[in-house]
């Protein structure tokens, strides 16, 4: 039987490695998967809590974030794609929309 504290562990490691990905990285892509790490770490944490605590609320709000994990997929994807259309690179350094 695995303990609360070695889920609790495990999703802060995972939320760390997140936050640093999104802060050290420079790819738009690699920033985007390191949010969605940061996002599935907290899904682990819910879900252990809601374990722990015998309640099924925790379950009810992963289904909800991975509702809106989905379409923020979809969103997210559809958005790197245009700018690397207009753009040979997905650096966010070298990417400026900006008119003027």
């Amino acid at each position: 039987m695995v303990s609360l504290n070695s889920y609790l562990i495990l999703g802060a490691m995972l939320f760390s490695i997140g936050a640093v990905g999104v802060f050290t990285q420079r790819n738009a892509l690699i920033i985007y998967m390191c949010i969605e790490l940061m996002l599935n770490a907290v899904n682990l944490t819910l879900v252990a809590f809601s374990r722990f605590l015998n309640n099924l609320d925790g379950h009810v709000f992963v289904f909800m974030i991975m509702t809106v994990a989905a379409a923020e997929a979809a969103v997210g994807l559809s958005i790197i794609i245009s700018l690397f259309r207009n753009k040979p690179t997905v650096n966010v350094d070298d990417i400026n929309l900006s008119k003027g």
